[in-house]
């Protein structure tokens, strides 16, 4: 997914948002069990953009006009190198339902759980300030 890449790139996390569907699903590299709804996962991502250091897209699988899609990344956290994958899942209105993220060498997904782990707390405190929000438009629409 084109947009998806290219707001990750931009550090655009405002779009990467726009992008996740109500009901995303979220399947950390370093938990096992999924995160669900866009508001944690918005923040997860958030997060994830602050503990990576020199990230980058090597390469894209999947077809343009598909709903499957593997993006393939290298990046660092702290000292340790990591190489990943992040597989998206678009539903029938093309936004992303499903993010499951895989990341190797087992030195780097632990270095990864650490550093995200660090940042729970803004992670939780983000995610509920956005609950709040949504929850206040669909009061003022409803």
């Amino acid at each position: 997914m084109l947009a998806f890449r290219a707001a990750v790139e931009a550090h655009d996390m405002d779009a990467v948002e726009a992008l996740l569907a109500d009901d995303v699903v979220f399947s950390s590299p370093v938990v096992f069990k999924p995160y669900r709804g866009k508001a944690i996962t918005a923040a997860i991502l958030r997060a994830v953009e602050r503990v990576f250091e020199d990230f980058r897209y090597e390469r894209v699988i999947g077809a343009a006009d598909g709903r499957d899609h593997a993006l393939v990344f290298a990046a660092r956290v702290g000292d340790r190198e990591i190489s990943g994958c992040d597989f998206l899942h678009l539903d029938t209105s093309g936004r992303i339902a499903e993010l499951t993220v895989m990341v190797r060498p087992l030195s780097g997904a632990q270095a990864l759980q650490a550093a995200m782990a660090a940042q729970f707390e803004r992670i939780a405190e983000e995610a509920q300030a956005t609950r709040r929000t949504q929850e206040a438009g669909a009061r003022q629409a409803g």
